[in-house]
């Protein structure tokens, strides 16, 4: 079968397609052949080594996969050959055929493309569990998302108003924010012409979000942080600006708030039940076309360095997939 290998650490385009054995899947573990897989911001990171997890050379990037079983490891209940599934495998997503435990994959539903699939458990789950499990949105609060327009971020938003949340998303163009709006969101800040806390003081009469949704970091962190309200909810999900910022504690005495982390990774190993009761739920909210995930181009196997370098330069728009 064919992979995009990782044989040596650095920029996607030193990302080489080799043919590799087929893998075997162990005891609890599914083998997948691969229709289309996701791109995401830690397959920039961990090719570069930069990852929390750090797999041995040569592995292939991508973490999230859709496709069909084609081989079922000892003790395995409840899936068969031939089953349409999505599932998170960490890295070897981009390839032909990948091994995944069997308790991070899921059944694809009825009426849900192989694309739809490979583009929807990291982004939605990590956008629910830190909305929902971290944060404790509720309806009638106001949420405020941060690079709002990439894969992440829309599914924020989107969620935010299955919540019944008053959206505001950020994002660093017009074009950017239309996208937004389509996906519901309520009001729109031009961070790059705007001052963000300015807008969000007019925005909300002064009072401040509830919470904020930060995959971005950077500059932009702290004046995000000095708009929140009082009992205000932060969520660290990444630093897609490179810069991990350093914000002042006394602020989040002064808001009586609260600084939350959101490593949804490890929320996965270590409460598979409750991941699988979060998917439960936004497969509901799909079923219910509460939630659309938004493709904005497809690569194949050779061109994936493209898709992972988009994401790098901060260009793409919501989600980009592999059809290996």
């Amino acid at each position: 079968m064919k992979a995009l290998l990782c044989t040596q650490h650095g920029d996607p385009e030193l990302l080489e397609v080799r043919e590799v054995t087929s893998p075997e899947p162990g005891a609890g573990q599914l083998r997948v052949d691969i229709h289309a897989a996701g791109v995401n911001f830690p397959d920039s990171l961990i090719i570069r080594n930069l990852y929390q997890f750090k797999p041995p050379l040569p592995f292939s990037p991508g973490g999230e996969i859709a496709g069909v079983v084609s081989a079922i490891g000892e003790g395995v209940k409840g899936f068969q050959l031939g089953d349409s599934v999505m599932a998170l495998c960490g890295h070897g997503g981009f390839a032909q055929q990948a091994v995944v435990e069997a308790a991070k994959a899921v059944k694809i539903p009825p009426g849900v493309s192989m694309e739809m699939a490979a583009s929807f458990t990291m982004v939605y789950a990590t956008s629910y569990h830190g909305l929902v499990d971290r944060a404790q949105l509720k309806a009638g609060e106001t949420l405020l998302v941060l690079g709002a327009a990439g894969g992440v971020g829309l599914s924020a938003v989107e969620i935010g108003k299955a919540l019944g949340a008053r959206v505001i998303a950020a994002a660093s163009s017009d074009a950017k924010l239309e996208v937004c709006r389509a996906h519901g969101a309520d009001d729109c800040i031009n961070y790059s012409r705007e001052d963000l806390r300015e807008r969000i003081k007019a925005l909300t009469a002064g009072k401040g979000v509830d919470v904020v949704y930060d995959p971005v970091g950077g500059h932009l962190a702290e004046p995000a942080f000095r708009s929140i309200a009082w009992r205000g909810r932060f969520l660290v999900i990444g630093f897609a600006l490179g810069d991990i910022p350093a914000i002042p504690l006394n602020l989040a005495l002064l808001k009586g708030a609260s600084i939350v982390g959101v490593f949804w990774g490890a929320f996965v190993a270590k409460e598979p039940a409750a991941f699988q009761a979060d998917m439960a739920q936004l497969l509901a909210w799909v079923r219910e076309g509460k939630l659309k995930p938004r493709i904005s181009a497809r690569y194949s196997l050779e061109d994936a360095p493209k898709a992972i370098r988009a994401l790098m330069d901060r260009s793409a728009v919501g989600k980009l997939v592999v059809l290996p």
